[in-house]
């Protein structure tokens, strides 16, 4: 379900009225127009003044902004004002708070102040949503419902009582019974032995590590948990106004929550990102997480939260130079954003966010930031006709969240260096710099439209999940300490690669974590030399196993270090080049060649040439076409300027 009340490209962010006298309304929307803004983000953290006393609603002020807004033409996201609890609601329930790991409950005054668990909070969101839907239900502004917000940015865990009874009953229903619980968590291990859920109480802080299994655990009750939150509002709305599309905003990729099955739970992915402009190399990890949006869903997405320039939680909180607004917003659009959005509409004037930049700033319309706003919502106007398009890609890279959690378990693992954000990346990066598609994919996916198929990382292989990988029949590219454990995160029989043991032809017979500053050199089988760094490992092939690099010198002096069996590459080490190994299983992929930081993404039959350098970048283009921001015929060679960009569409069929 997308956004079909909203034709084209969206352009808006979040805009909170109630911040400002209403005076001030009239002008806020009358600019809104001249920037070309179509939709904007309403009540977010309005249920203080939504709802000043239990069950007393005083709709009034956002009924005349509402009313502002559609009579200019604008689309309103109307949230259901839940992601903060009122002080009243606080104060007659202090439960709702949340408590952290070493028991100390939390005190109202910043944002998300509520336990996940609380039937408290849980029974007064829902009736402020019910009352939401029925109150703007039919309004003809209404485009989009936003549920909550940001989940797990600040309240990720509660270790309350009340979360407690929660977990435990999660528990009974994920293994039936005690004996269940006890087999799954090894729990004979540390005399950890429950003789009844009663027992079983959150992994709060304690003498020493706590047990892997329930850590594991943890996670996915509590990213379990708040998506109950989120679908019980959900179901509010979508009984009252089952056309109307129902998101909450992802935070890029987010270590808390299981995005595969968020997503599958509401109507239209939409993400809050926030490259840093003091890093040269931001965008490369944004189009990463942008490229994981749309996959999510394998249709368009919606950047609902970006910052015009500066945002105000960094250490340092670098603004945006001239032209990146602009580029970062194109990039988006490019990897399948149906809509760029920011926070905020208009700059406050106080609170945390006083210097977080805005698409009206402080200084108002006689602003850099001003004619940004201008030029960006005139660009969008130009692209219209992006919206909705699609280009299916070639490689897909696969991760789960349940082997995320598993990898990064503190206190237990050989090495805590292999962080799967990391992993994820220095596969993702050089298909990047080489202009492929890449989707993401969840483990046990069907796999099968792939050429190339990339593992970074699956310390947690269930036999499904090695079932989905034996069944690709493209090139398919497994990295090291995959295949560990099961669901359970018990170590499969016979050790690691574990179920995987039959397609890649090699078993693991020791872990060999390198430490820090240390690094192993191998040769590739054509002679090249190369380097692993943080980790290694003791290989075994089996009889009919490639070897195609070997380890050089060190207690490893000879022994595998990548090895091949049929399509299925597997790396028992982490290369710090990984050139060699994807010119051979990219071959015949297509590619589009583009300088060092310019980026090409393909987007339906639309080129987007990116250029992300402070240089003049001069790009042999693989197709003619007409450039939709200059309405310019295109050729041959064009020329980017710094932090320019070109959106080509591309003639015939190609």
């Amino acid at each position: 379900m997308g956004l079909t009340r909203v034709p084209g490209l969206l352009y808006g962010g979040d805009y909170n009225p109630e911040q400002w006298p209403e005076e001030v309304w009239a002008e806020d929307v009358r600019l809104m127009a001249e920037a070309g803004v179509t939709m904007v983000t309403v009540a977010v953290f309005a249920w203080s003044r939504l709802e000043p006393e239990p069950g007393a609603y005083d709709f009034g002020w956002l009924d005349r902004v509402l009313g502002l807004l559609h009579e200019h033409g604008i689309a309103a996201d109307i949230a259901t004002a839940t992601a903060t609890p009122p002080p009243w609601l606080v104060r007659r329930h202090p439960e709702v708070m949340p408590v952290d790991a070493a028991g100390t409950r939390l005190e109202f005054g910043s944002r998300q102040g509520y336990c996940p668990s609380s039937p408290v909070f849980r029974e007064h969101a829902v009736r402020l949503a019910t009352a939401m839907a029925a109150r703007y239900g039919d309004h003809p502004a209404l485009a989009l419902w936003h549920v909550g917000n940001e989940y797990a940015d600040h309240t990720l865990e509660c270790f309350c009582p009340e979360s407690a009874r929660h977990f435990r009953a999660w528990l009974q229903a994920r293994y039936g019974t005690v004996d269940g619980l006890n087999a799954a968590w090894g729990t004979s291990c540390w005399g950890q032995h429950y003789t009844g859920f009663d027992q079983v109480e959150p992994p709060r802080k304690a003498p020493g590590p706590v047990n892997p299994a329930q850590l594991l655990d943890w996670r996915r009750f509590c990213s379990d948990a708040l998506l109950e939150l989120f679908t019980a509002e959900r179901d509010v709305l979508r009984a009252v106004t089952p056309d109307v599309p129902v998101t909450t905003n992802f935070m890029s990729i987010l270590h808390g929550l299981d995005y595969w099955a968020w997503a599958e739970a509401e109507d239209l992915v939409s993400d809050d990102a926030y490259p840093d402009p003091a890093d040269p190399s931001s965008h490369v990890a944004v189009a990463l997480s942008y490229d994981l949006m749309r996959s999510l869903k394998r249709r368009p997405w919606l950047l609902m939260e970006s910052a015009p320039s500066a945002v105000s939680w960094r250490e340092v909180n670098a603004p945006k130079p001239p032209g990146m607004m602009r580029l970062h917003s194109l990039q988006a659009v490019a990897h399948g954003a149906d809509g760029v959005m920011f926070f905020q509409w208009r700059q406050a004037r106080y609170g945390p966010e006083k210097f977080h930049s805005a698409l009206l700033p402080h200084g108002g319309t006689a602003t850099r930031g001003w004619r940004d706003t201008l030029r960006l919502g005139a660009d969008l106007r130009r692209l219209a006709e992006v919206a909705g398009g699609h280009a299916p890609a070639d490689v897909a890279l696969v991760f789960g969240w349940d082997s995320w959690w598993g990898l990064e378990a503190p206190e237990s693992m050989p090495s805590d260096r292999l962080k799967l954000k990391d992993l994820l990346l220095s596969w993702y990066a050089p298909l990047h710099a080489r202009g492929i598609a890449v989707d993401l994919a969840p483990p046990g996916a069907d796999l099968s439209g792939y050429r190339v198929v990339i593992v970074p990382n699956l310390y947690l292989c269930t036999a499904d999940q090695a079932e989905a990988l034996a069944a690709v029949t493209g090139e398919l590219v497994v990295g090291p300490f995959s295949g560990v454990v099961d669901q359970a995160d018990q170590v499969h029989d016979g050790g690691a690669p574990g179920p995987l043991r039959d397609l890649l032809g090699v078993a693991v017979e020791e872990f060999w974590p390198l430490p820090d500053g240390v690094t192993q050199p191998l040769r590739h089988a054509g002679g090249d030399p190369g380097v692993a760094r943080t980790w290694a490992e003791w290989l075994r092939p089996d009889e009919g196993t490639d070897v195609l690099a070997r380890f050089e010198g060190g207690d490893l002096d000879g022994l595998p270090a990548i090895t091949r069996r049929a399509n299925a590459t597997y790396l028992g080490c982490l290369p710090a080049d990984l050139t060699p190994l994807l010119d051979r299983v990219l071959a015949g992929v297509p590619a589009i060649a583009v300088p060092a930081g310019v980026e090409a993404v393909r987007r339906g039959r639309h080129l987007f040439l990116l250029n992300h350098t402070t240089d003049e970048q001069r790009i042999t283009l693989p197709y003619p076409g007409r450039d939709l921001l200059t309405d310019t015929d295109l050729r041959g060679d064009a020329v980017l300027a710094p932090r320019d960009a070109v959106v080509l569409r591309i003639e015939g069929d190609t």
